[in-house]
């Protein structure tokens, strides 16, 4: 693989690491926080969610940027937004500021979910997209652990160690912005939105550096027929977009009815239930994330190997049986085999779902709607993300655990049924040529 290409894809990915760790950074300094600002549960929620919202948002809004001025420009502006939040929550002298610095990073984090795969997507050559693509997950997933790890070296550092815990994100923040200054902008974009096709061309030289220029034209040339084949003045919502966007849609929505939310959020309280008491919090944040990183790595080896239906597929089978074992084992009273079935299930869904879910979004639009496509498939991950987190505490205390992973599971069977029959195999085709196989013709 061409290493330039592989840094650029580096550079955009770490958007992720920033994104996981930021994401969990917050569970070091919560408790902290509530007594010292002497919170009430209600803003306390409040407090703690703020970074959700501004995800949910972020997400909605994130396409129109990265289409009117440039995916780099956009990927530069989250990592301004990423360094504001962790500085501002360091500084934080009251919990109105803090509130305002967790949306921030909550802005960017969305924003980072629509721009930094879609890009990927769009510089990557067809037979390593997946794997590039993916690193995106990948890194929010390593995010994830070192903020653990981290959190565990500051704790002992005195009163001020929760400024610590998330003033620290500034430095992967700030090297990540200035590494976002050495990547190029996305040829796609060069060529279909910006009309500037002498750019489009040298970055191309710069992907495929062995290709001859009339190789170049013809690949700008292919770019650019495709997206004026695939051009409407009828918007996205249109009958003719309406495969790409169940697809977009669907994955989403599948990737949370899962239960991954719940069960990462939630884990110390599902442990308690089968009696394991005071081990669970070891369980989530050092089992959980050790398992979610190193299959989320089996699912990148994978991805351009098999292929994303195929990946969906394995994940969708690992699903039901881990959640059908769980509900087993919480109706039977076989407690001891729960915390197993959880890490198959987070094996599950790093080597299916979370593997896939990025990649997938950001390669089944036509050019001139993949800013939207991405969008809508993010906010929908968020929405569907925090109405699960808002409810399941309610759920788990109305029902018996064995029939939320019951649910979980029936859903999981949905989705196979949905992966065998509608979703198409992507792996190793061109973008343009994944248009013209979804049969999306805009004229």
């Amino acid at each position: 693989m061409n290493p330039r290409l592989f840094y650029w894809s580096l550079s955009s990915a770490l958007a992720g690491f920033l994104f996981g760790f930021d994401t969990v950074v917050i569970s070091g300094a919560e408790q902290t926080i509530q007594a010292l600002w002497g919170l009430s549960p209600a803003v306390h929620g409040f407090a703690m969610g703020a970074a959700l919202y501004g995800t949910v948002v972020g997400s909605l809004i994130g396409g129109w940027p990265a289409d009117k001025f440039g995916r780099r420009a956009t990927l530069l502006w989250v990592g301004v937004l990423y360094v504001a939040s962790a500085l501002g929550c360091a500084f934080a002298w009251n919990v109105e500021v803090f509130i305002g610095a967790r949306f921030i990073g909550g802005l960017g984090i969305g924003v980072s979910t629509v721009v930094a795969p879609m890009y990927i997507s769009e510089i990557a050559p067809p037979a390593h997209r997946g794997k590039l693509a993916g690193m995106f997950q990948f890194n929010i997933v390593l995010g994830i652990v070192i903020a653990y790890l981290s959190n565990a070296l500051l704790s002992g550092i005195g009163d001020s160690a929760w400024r610590w815990m998330l003033g620290v994100a500034a430095i992967p923040s700030v090297i990540y912005t200035v590494m976002c200054f050495t990547i190029p902008e996305s040829p796609r974009w060069l060529l279909t939105k910006k009309g500037n096709r002498e750019k489009g061309l040298r970055v191309l030289s710069l992907i495929e550096p062995d290709a001859t220029p009339s190789q170049l034209e013809a690949t700008a040339n292919d770019i650019v027929t495709a997206s004026t084949q695939q051009a409407s003045s009828r918007g996205f919502w249109s009958m003719r977009l309406r495969v790409p966007i169940m697809l977009a849609f669907l994955v989403a929505f599948f990737n949370q009815m899962s239960g991954i939310n719940a069960i990462l959020y939630f884990a110390p309280r599902i442990f308690e239930l089968t009696g394991l008491g005071t081990k669970a919090a070891l369980l989530q944040s050092i089992g959980i994330g050790i398992t979610n990183l190193v299959f989320t790595f089996v699912g990148l080896w994978l991805i351009d190997r098999l292929g994303r239906r195929t990946l969906l597929t394995i994940g969708s089978y690992g699903y039901i049986a881990s959640l059908g074992a769980c509900a087993w084992a919480f109706f039977s009273g076989h407690f001891s085999i729960v915390p197993l079935c959880i890490f198959a299930f987070i094996a599950a869904h790093a080597i299916g779902q979370g593997t896939v879910i990025w990649v997938l979004i950001s390669e089944i639009f036509p050019n001139q709607f993949r800013a939207t496509g991405q969008s809508l498939g993010s906010a929908t991950h968020w929405v569907f993300a925090a109405l699960i987190t808002t409810v399941f505490p309610a759920v788990v205390s109305a029902f018996k655990p064995g029939y939320i992973f019951t649910f979980f599971c029936g859903m999981m069977v949905l989705q196979l049924v949905w992966v065998r029959t509608m979703v198409p195999e992507t792996k190793g085709v061109p973008l343009e040529e994944i248009q013209r196989q979804l049969k999306v013709h805009l004229h």
